[in-house]
């Protein structure tokens, strides 16, 4: 019997599928078609937790703005990235977080090792640990090894505060409470813009004039330290109460990387195992000055010549 050469079999003429996912996946992002980004930053690892994508308090433009800026071999979505809560009450999904869910994944595919422990908010993903999201990999809880040796735990935090694991009701009070004083911060920077003033956080200013928010987060922070010393880790990096800090507290090293509500900032480890947190928004905030200087003296420059 007689067989077709491959080469000719009617297969053989159909069209290869040489990749997996939707086209916009393989395509080349704006930013990254940019010979060189001069905020380009290059880390080893880079934490961050609490984006709350799905409400209007997330500040997806700096958060997308950041994922374009870093390269890291590793990121860490430590909690509460996608607001379950609130999407339960009602959806809310504009453009710019869709194009932050597409930045992550496109980080992903092109080899950055992207690890997702859920959180409070974001919890019903975990019931997929230990299972993969297309190229991102759910894990309730990660050991990170620093470049220097040190092991990390990283969660997200919200097992260790009272409120939310023993008075559920009460933390759903709290969450709409914070839901306003975050559309209030939203409005208020509408404002700063039509002024020409840069992004702050009016919410975090707020938070932080609270004596009992701080004395919480004090005991928030000593309870996740003693967590991570009896499982013999070096450190811990969780997120949950929204507030950025480095901070040693006996043998542990405490960090929280922040939020992307109020504060804008994210965890890095630069390639020595230097740990450093990076507030984000500053750093736009740096970059508009700059470019305004630059404005004001292209500006003056043709009136200097006028004069000579």
């Amino acid at each position: 019997m007689a067989t077709t050469p491959a080469s000719d079999h009617p297969l053989a003429r159909l069209p290869v599928r040489t990749s997996v996912g939707p086209a916009w996946l393989h395509e080349e992002d704006e930013e990254e078609a940019e010979a060189a980004r001069p905020d380009r930053l290059r880390v080893r690892t880079a934490f961050i937790s609490d984006t709350h994508l799905g409400t209007p308090g997330c500040n997806a433009e700096l958060l997308l703005d950041f994922l374009r800026s870093v390269r890291c071999d590793t990121l860490y979505l430590v909690g509460d990235i996608v607001d379950g809560w609130r999407l339960k009450r009602g959806w809310y999904w504009p453009t710019r977080h869709n194009d932050v869910v597409r930045r992550v994944m496109k980080m992903a595919k092109k080899g950055t090792r992207v690890v997702y422990v859920p959180g409070n908010h974001d919890e019903v993903l975990r019931d997929f640990a230990g299972l993969w999201f297309g190229d991102i990999e759910i894990l309730p809880e990660a050991v990170h090894e620093t470049a220097d040796g040190r092991r990390l735990l990283v969660l997200h935090g919200d097992e260790f505060d009272g409120v939310v694991l023993y008075a559920r009701w009460l933390a759903f009070l709290g969450d709409h409470a914070y839901a306003l004083l975050l559309r209030l911060n939203l409005l208020f920077n509408r404002a700063r813009r039509l002024l020409g003033l840069p992004y702050w956080s009016l919410s975090a200013h707020l938070k932080h004039r609270v004596k009992r928010a701080v004395e919480f987060m004090s005991r928030f922070e000593e309870a996740v330290a003693h967590a991570a010393a009896l499982r013999g880790a070096d450190g811990v990096v969780c997120g949950h109460i929204h507030s950025a800090e480095i901070r040693q507290i006996g043998a542990i090293t405490y960090y929280n990387d922040g939020d992307w509500v109020e504060s804008c900032t994210a965890l890095v480890e630069h390639g020595d195992g230097r740990m450093e947190i990076i507030d984000w928004a500053a750093r736009v905030r740096r970059r508009h000055a700059r470019a305004r200087a630059r404005a004001a003296a292209g500006a003056r420059a043709p009136a200097l010549v006028r004069q000579g």
